[in-house]
């Protein structure tokens, strides 16, 4: 198939730029628009990658320029109405994580695409890297034999809003391995105490309520196997501890963004001969290590034009995209209730508004929407208790 699909990007921040990089990479979609509020944003990124056609207004560019593919990278709180707005208009929609701010959201954007027949992705790019393919090839190949166990960890930002952040791409990677989850139950830690009502916080960059500054989740998945996710508030950020584990029965797999490892022993211990493997890896086509692209946003524009070649689902399609976000809501849930909470949830509603409601607590109000002066906030309230 040679068909070369129209894309435009509403949104010229950091994670626009990353989006039109790799969509002006490839060789199937052609950046045609750009659109931000801001013309600072929309020429800087417009001359930087040859658009020309630049919009303050997207309805006037979707109607001007009709996409394929618009891409949509800004704050989680302006998801919502954004991608339904461009779901009218019957074009398909690569939405940066999280999907939404709630559940209620989330499957209302589902109903409309569907009813539109568009797809609508999330932006969940290290599922598709060349990482993420090389472990589920070895997973495939029986490299650690069978599955037992999975254990994720954020980079270190404050629990719950890493959760809502780099979360969701932990969790995301482990679907394409373990499947859906069924159960979760969590514990969530604010300043060395039980998590309270008192709480729950207005996360900065519009991602909603969340609760927890050390956050440790038990995901049990459909197929038997369970996983620890930790979500972890360090003094500053560490990217080593970004990373997924996958235990088998006769091995263990560690994924990274950028690298997976293989050891072939399940019981590691010091001295023994065994050694940690780097796992080879599969570049998309064209991928030029010296061009600036991401190789994961390559890869997931990849598997984007391939998805709609074919009529097949995104492996970031909406479905994994809710069921990411009903896995957070869930681990909210259980720190709120103290309970197991099963998959999936009947009530759609924000668990955090429902803990409120029924304390009657007035809601939270919201502090700094950039993470630093939010972070330093919290740490003043913390510092007062």
């Amino acid at each position: 198939m040679t068909k070369i699909y129209r894309v435009a990007i509403i949104g010229c921040g950091n994670r626009g730029k990353a989006a039109a990089v790799a969509y002006t990479a490839h060789p199937r979609t052609d950046l045609i628009a750009i659109c931000d509020v801001n013309p600072e944003l929309s020429r800087a990124l417009g001359d930087e990658c040859n658009v020309q056609a630049r919009y303050r207004d997207y309805h006037r560019m979707l109607e001007n320029e009709a996409p394929d593919i618009v891409v949509i990278p800004v704050a989680t709180e302006l998801h919502y109405s954004l991608a339904s707005a461009v779901i009218d208009y019957g074009v398909h929609v690569d939405i940066e994580k999280p999907v939404c701010t709630d559940l209620i959201s989330a499957d209302d954007l589902r109903t409309k695409a569907n009813s539109k027949k568009v797809q609508l992705v999330v932006h969940h790019q290290g599922r598709c890297g060349a990482a993420m393919r090389s472990v589920m090839a070895a997973v495939n190949a029986g490299k650690i034999g069978q599955l037992r166990f999975t254990q994720s960890s954020g980079k270190g930002y404050y629990g719950g809003y890493g959760l809502m952040n780099i979360g969701t791409h932990s969790i995301n990677a482990l679907l394409g391995i373990s499947g859906r989850v069924r159960r979760v139950s969590s514990s969530g830690m604010v300043n060395g105490k039980i998590a309270s009502v008192d709480d729950v916080l207005v996360a900065p960059n519009g991602m909603g309520l969340i609760v927890g500054e050390d956050i440790t989740a038990l995901f049990e998945f459909e197929n038997g196997t369970h996983g620890v996710h930790l979500q972890h508030h360090y003094k500053q950020i560490e990217m080593d501890a970004y990373k997924i584990e996958f235990s088998g029965s006769d091995g263990r797999i560690i994924w990274r963004m950028n690298e997976a490892w293989w050891l072939p022993t399940q019981h590691y211990s010091p001295g023994r001969e065994f050694a940690w493997e780097r796992l080879p890896m599969s570049f998309p086509t064209g991928y030029d290590a010296n061009s600036g692209v991401d190789e994961s946003d390559l890869s997931f524009v990849d598997e984007f034009v391939d998805a709609l070649d074919h009529g097949r689902p995104h492996c970031c399609g909406i479905e994994e995209g809710i069921h990411v976000l009903e896995i957070i809501m869930a681990i909210f849930d259980s720190i709120a209730n103290g309970t197991q909470i099963e998959l999936p949830q009947l009530d759609r509603t924000h668990p955090l508004d429902r803990w409120l409601n029924r304390v009657e607590r007035s809601h939270p109000k919201p502090t700094y929407r950039d993470y630093g002066s939010w972070l330093r906030s919290e740490c003043q309230r913390l510092e007062k208790q």
